[in-house]
């Protein structure tokens, strides 16, 4: 309980910042586009339903529509065919949606090349310097790639080739999802997965491992900039989906000052 308390009077004393990781929800935000004939996730849209006048004189308020898996959004294990007998997003227990966080920075080796895929070298120099991943943790991966995120073109960075922009490796994949004990992967991407990573060997191997491990996703995430290596807890906030494959998620970080 003393826990509790001193953290509750460092948030509001400001020793402990809050930082919002969330993108903004508008008909502006960034989505994944699948080649065809594959069906599209919906742009957000918002349609007014009163706003102080005569069809609601003291109140203010709209209907949205859109898809699951936009802008910062959770995937659940059920969002792939490897998890389709595991947790909806309505059924995630909520103390799996709390953990230390750990930001594992390759701004670098992104701007030098679109296409970088973090390695299981690349985590375990990481962890050599800074300690094991937590367990119960949320791994972030720090692209840089969320300065693009107000812009559908350059944020999926596309050619004819396909979309070009960062991920994991196949071999990272599957140390993320069954070496550790970490809740899920978060990224800066429109997807945990790489660009490129509908040609890999494993397609699309972060959602294969991760979701068939029974963890999560978080994407589209920013400021990760303003979290410390390690030491930050992050809380992801879906909406309670019956059923849902994945919801839109308000992501916040406690970092002590």
């Amino acid at each position: 309980m003393a826990d509790l308390s001193s953290l509750a009077q460092g948030i509001v004393s400001g020793s402990i910042s809050v930082i919002d990781l969330t993108a903004p929800l508008n008909p502006e935000t960034p989505v994944l586009v699948l080649p065809e004939p594959w069906g599209q996730t919906a742009k957000f849209s918002s349609t007014e339903i009163s706003n102080y006048d005569e069809r609601g004189p003291w109140w203010y308020w709209n209907n949205f529509s859109t898809g699951e898996h936009t802008g910062t959004h959770l995937d659940a294990p059920n969002h792939w065919v490897s998890g389709k007998d595991l947790d909806d997003v309505s059924q995630i227990p909520p103390q799996r949606l709390v953990g230390p966080a750990v930001v594992l920075d390759f701004v670098a080796h992104t701007q030098a090349d679109p296409d970088f895929l973090l390695d299981v070298t690349h985590i375990k120099e990481w962890e050599a310097k800074h300690g094991k991943l937590p367990a119960h943790g949320w791994v972030l991966f720090r692209t840089g790639w969320s300065s693009r995120g107000n812009a559908q073109d350059t944020f999926l960075n596309a050619d004819e080739t396909g979309p070009h922009t960062p991920g994991l490796s196949i071999a990272a994949a599957n140390y993320l999802a069954h070496e550790t004990d970490i809740l899920g992967l978060g990224v800066e991407t429109v997807g945990t997965d790489a660009g490129q990573a509908f040609g890999f060997e494993t397609p699309f191997p972060c959602h294969a491992n991760l979701m068939g491990a029974n963890k999560y996703g978080l994407t589209q995430l920013r400021n990760l900039d303003k979290l410390p290596t390690t030491g930050a807890v992050v809380i992801a906030a879906p909406l309670k989906i019956e059923k849902g494959s994945g919801s839109p998620t308000r992501v916040l970080a406690l970092v002590s000052k």
